[in-house]
């Protein structure tokens, strides 16, 4: 039987900055760069000085996540380097994000045009069944060694033999706390700090 060499990665909050990103479409709708507010904030809503947004501004605002969006969101200091490096020891990146299916293309078209080594997006949508994360069912069918992701919640029901690794990036708010630590196994304060663990200590225990 061949053994994987996937290992699979969220994309936003672990390969790209889509704190940063959620600025720029502020400023894209309303003409306006918004100001840092909290700096360690988890959710970008908390991290910029932005306004509760309703009605008519709502709709407008929420219509700029299109596939210009998608296809220009910048890359995590450090992610590139992390992807090369797990690339050069022989392992294939697949993206898995919770992203509309509609828009797998514009991620794809960011992640390259970025340079990442990044095979293939798989796009779940977010919605699923409580206590499921939308990206069980893509994981139990990729099989991959890993699977990086920056939120708790995506881990919920994911197979026991995927090494759960958990990015604990802004902690300001962060839904990262809480029982389901419990069935993570390894923590990271970056996807960078995820590859040196992984070539430096994991390889080394499975020879």
């Amino acid at each position: 039987m061949k053994v994987s060499k996937i290992i699979a990665s969220d994309a936003d909050g672990v390969l790209l900055d889509y704190n940063l990103a959620y600025a720029s479409a502020w400023e894209r709708v309303f003409g306006e760069r918004p100001v840092l507010k909290q700096p360690d904030a988890y959710w970008a809503m908390e991290r910029w000085g932005v306004a509760n947004l309703q009605g008519e501004d709502l709709n407008r605002f929420r219509a700029s996540f299109d596939a210009q969006f998608w296809s220009g969101i910048p890359a995590i200091a450090g992610a590139l380097q992390a992807c090369e490096q797990l690339c050069a020891a022989g392992y294939e990146l697949v993206c898995v994000s919770a992203i509309k299916p509609q828009f797998a293309e514009a991620r794809q078209t960011n992640l390259r045009k970025l340079g990442f080594p990044i095979s293939r997006v798989i796009a779940t949508s977010s919605r699923t069944d409580p206590g499921l994360s939308p990206k069980a069912q893509a994981l139990a069918q990729l099989q991959p060694l890993a699977f990086v992701d920056d939120f708790l919640p995506y881990f919920e029901g994911v197979g026991e033999r995927i090494h759960k690794a958990l990015v604990l990036r802004e902690q300001g708010g962060s839904p990262n706390t809480g029982p389901g630590l419990q069935a993570i196994d390894s923590t990271h304060a970056t996807l960078a700090g995820f590859s040196r663990w992984w070539l430096n200590h994991y390889q080394e225990e499975q020879t």
